[in-house]
């Protein structure tokens, strides 16, 4: 070796000796053996069976939610979790549907698909009426059908034109598709717009209202995708704001159908059943929560959370079923390990999801901090009012959380988290993620994700977090709809959601490090402060 390779190699050997080795994350023997369970014994595929196939849908405040949660609190019961219990919330009414069928009466008898909106009034036995359509979409568009509606089925959306499918339904992210989700995304406050939806919303009771003064025995919405995929969503849920008019979403060939047929003779008619009641009597929805207890009681906090609730057109298996049964099999994986992680690890069942995050963020308002909210505001305005609402008064809970893991995209296989922006986590959270790597969830991206209760954390300025799913099919066709099944779950990847949230869960537990806290939100300057406010608002 030449004289100057010999005095570099001795140097770097030297520099070596002398430089402290690089700090590698512990190796702890219960991953492996959360793994192995999770892996060789898993039970998640037969919770969510008897979850979906046996119980199946779980509107908020409905009597089939409430006989699931009793099924879950049982279940964790009997895996000996702590503390077992539910947390009530103010919500609304109750709404339980019990059969519908809609028919094209003429001209030819056909079945067609629709569901009923969720807290829409039933029918009074079966209604048959021509159809007429009428799209409204705001206030101006009323005039124009007064003196045409009565006697009349009101058809309401704008048929549109029907799709083109380009793109796969069913997608695996790539490396490169994480890869674009690493961006710090600019903040958005404007305090003065409401979105558009729910000016939608707010619309929906005015025009039903319109059309049952008008003479209207019914409304028709046609459903947002093709395919005869329905979902049934509906948030008039408050007593007194419910819906006017029994009204039912119909599929798109359904709905585009009868459009066709009534600019092109005589207006088909309908025969509409909807048996379905209200519950006034549990205004209060409630969410479950349960405990590993920690042997340090003053260790603080970890939280794992799902949404319980769901739609109605199918089994809620994918939204928020996957993650529901996953987070009981995180516990039950836990709980098999028999011996207790440092910090409490609490679990959460949301209700209230699908209207607002109500339940989650009910939650925290009564464990970690308050936001002064005009107390006169409720349902959807209160959880759209929330997040704009200050000062935020934190309570004694608030220093003692320490993070939130949240799963709500569907069930695909986790693959990493999204760090809402704050670049301080992202050591300590590579730290867990790193046993996980070889299993595909070792990505961390800087990017916010949106919808679902990790953001009623991240809005106090608590350490809240959504992991990143492989899509599937989740968006394209399974999401809201009356695909929402078991059969569109992949077992090997709910074991993996399974293996890897109850790892990183109990690594946060035990670690002798805690996430860096993001500061306490105060009142934000509004992004463009020459704004001035749009008078539809």
């Amino acid at each position: 070796m030449p004289m100057i390779l010999r005095v570099l190699a001795t140097s770097i050997v030297a520099l070596a000796i002398a430089a402290p080795a690089l700090a590698e994350p512990a190796q702890d023997p219960a991953i492996a053996k959360i793994i192995d369970e999770g892996m060789q014994r898993s039970e998640v595929m037969k919770t969510a069976s008897a979850l979906f196939d046996g119980i199946g849908p779980r509107l908020t405040n409905s009597d089939n939610q409430r006989k699931a949660q009793a099924w879950a609190i049982a279940l964790l019961k009997s895996y000996g979790l702590a503390n077992v219990h539910e947390e009530p919330f103010h919500f609304g009414l109750g709404w339980n549907l019990d059969s519908y069928a809609v028919n094209m009466v003429t001209p030819r008898k056909l079945a067609l698909t629709v569901i009923p909106i969720a807290w829409s009034p039933p029918t009074e036995g079966t209604l048959t009426a021509p159809v007429i359509v009428a799209p409204m979409s705001k206030e101006e568009h009323l005039a124009r059908w007064k003196g045409k509606l009565t006697g009349k089925i009101v058809l309401i959306s704008m048929p549109g034109e029907t799709s083109e499918s380009k793109d796969a339904v069913f997608q695996r992210y790539t490396d490169k598709d994480i890869a674009e989700f690493d961006h710090y995304d600019q903040p958005v406050f404007d305090p003065l717009t409401k979105p558009r939806w729910l000016k939608s919303l707010m619309f929906a009771e005015r025009a039903a209202a319109f059309a049952k003064a008008e003479g209207a025995v019914a409304v028709v919405t046609m459903a947002y995708r093709d395919g005869k995929l329905v979902s049934g969503e509906g948030y008039h849920f408050q007593p007194g704001h419910t819906l006017a008019l029994p009204a039912v979403q119909m599929a798109q060939e359904d709905y585009r159908r009868l459009v066709r047929l009534a600019a092109t003779g005589t207006a088909p008619q309908l025969s509409v059943t909807v048996a379905a009641h209200y519950d006034d009597r549990h205004l209060d929805a409630t969410n479950i929560i349960a405990e590993i207890p920690g042997s340090d009681p003053k260790a603080g906090v970890v939280m794992a959370g799902a949404h319980f609730d769901s739609w109605i057109a199918a089994d809620g298996a994918n939204d928020n079923g996957a993650g529901s049964v996953a987070l009981i099999e995180a516990a039950r994986l836990i709980q098999k390990l028999g011996i207790k992680p440092r910090r409490t690890i609490r679990f959460a069942l949301w209700a209230g999801e699908e209207q607002g995050l109500l339940g989650s963020e009910a939650y925290v308002s009564q464990h970690f901090a308050t936001r002064a909210i005009d107390p006169a505001l409720t349902g959807i305005e209160a959880y759209l009012a929330w997040d704009k609402a200050f000062p935020i008064t934190p309570k004694p809970e608030y220093a003692t959380l320490k993070a939130y893991f949240n799963v709500d995209n569907g069930s695909g296989k986790l693959r990493g988290i999204y760090t809402e922006g704050n670049p301080g986590v992202n050591a300590l959270l590579g730290d867990w993620l790193a046993p996980f790597k070889s299993m595909g969830a070792g990505a961390l991206v800087a990017s916010k994700t949106h919808g679902t209760d990790h953001e009623s954390y991240q809005a106090l300025g608590l350490n809240g977090y959504q992991f990143i799913q492989d899509p599937l099919d989740y968006e394209t066709r399974v999401h809201h709809s009356t695909l929402d099944t078991l059969d569109h779950m992949r077992a090997d990847d709910m074991r993996q959601i399974s293996v890897v949230w109850a790892g990183v869960l109990w690594q946060a537990a035990t670690s002798d490090k805690d996430l860096p806290h993001p500061p306490l939100p105060t009142q934000p300057v509004p992004t463009d402060p020459f704004k001035v406010a749009d008078p539809d608002d």
